[in-house]
């Protein structure tokens, strides 16, 4: 167990959001192991996705932009463990490495943010809509193809300065994220996923670990969230089969009633001009085939280069 003499070093990125998760996760390791704020030390780490934040995501690589320098320093012995947004996460994971604690999952659902609209339906013709979301993005343009969409990158006061200076008239953010810095209030209202389905693994975090460290492991068995797990695997499965990065517009939901998982995919062309959507029910455990098999279907649905054109 840490303690304030070699206290556990918890690598996280260094935004607002990304802080309170690393707060969150340090807080339940206190509660679990009735331990002091000052067995856990929080190491911020500069991920290229941090830093160039001038242009489009697609531009400068994938997923791992938010998450590479993180499991380097991980990998490196220089932190202990790593919090991690999940839908931040690529589905292939340095061989040393692991992911098998989550947190209990927040709301999964997209925030409409507006100062002067109530809804995407209140939009007027030809709206300028700011996101970074390719997703998202591609999503509103199969909705509303009549509306401006703009590239929106940065944290949730950024973009919020953004819209007060009249740079779009409307944003989404994840509800997720509104919730854990406490400014849900910012949302004019949230996107139910029948209307929007969000992101792979929105709105979970994932805690990782080196494969062979099993103090930590021990540590952190008692803060795992099986549930959250269970849907996670299905939703990372689904990703993992098509292949999916910050550069494919890919959404996955999953959903538990007792021992019942169902999992719901779509995937777009960027511009929204088609959408391919499914779903899977059957048994929890077999959550990882069903979200394989989803995405299989969809694949052969939209035909060859689908998710490359």
């Amino acid at each position: 167990m840490p303690d304030p003499s070699r206290p556990l070093k918890i690598g996280t990125r260094g935004s607002v959001l990304a802080l309170a998760q690393a707060h969150e996760t340090r807080d339940r390791l206190m509660a679990a192991h009735d331990l002091p704020s000052d067995a856990f030390e929080i190491v911020v780490i500069k991920t290229t996705g941090d830093r160039i934040l001038d242009r489009p995501l697609k531009e400068i690589g994938g997923k791992g932009l938010f998450t590479r320098e993180i499991e380097e320093a991980l990998a490196e012995g220089a932190i202990d463990i790593a919090v991690h947004s999940m839908k931040d996460m690529p589905t292939l994971q340095p061989e040393t490495l692991v992911i098998d604690c989550f947190l209990p999952r927040e709301d999964v659902r997209d925030a409409f943010v507006s100062f002067q609209v109530a809804s995407i339906g209140d939009l007027p013709q030809g709206a300028v809509v700011g996101s970074s979301s390719l997703r998202r993005r591609a999503q509103l343009a199969h909705r509303r193809p009549d509306l401006q969409l703009v590239e929106f990158r940065g944290n949730v006061q950024t973009r919020l300065k953004k819209l007060q200076d009249g740079v779009a008239l409307a944003t989404f953010l994840a509800m997720a994220g509104l919730s854990r810095l406490a400014m849900r209030d910012v949302a004019r209202g949230a996107i139910e996923p029948d209307e929007m389905l969000p992101a792979v693994a929105q709105g979970a975090i994932g805690v990782e670990r080196r494969q062979a460290d099993e103090r930590v492991a021990a540590l952190l068995a008692p803060i795992h969230h099986m549930q959250t797990g269970q849907r996670i695997v299905a939703e990372r499965a689904f990703l993992a089969a098509l292949d999916g990065s910050c550069q494919t517009p890919i959404a996955g939901l999953a959903e538990l009633s007792g021992d019942c998982l169902r999992i719901r995919g779509e995937i777009l062309r960027p511009d929204g001009s088609e959408v391919f959507a499914g779903e899977r029910e059957g048994a929890v455990t077999d959550g990882a085939a069903m979200g394989d098999d989803l995405a299989r279907e969809l694949l052969r649905r939209a035909g060859p280069g689908f998710l490359s054109a």
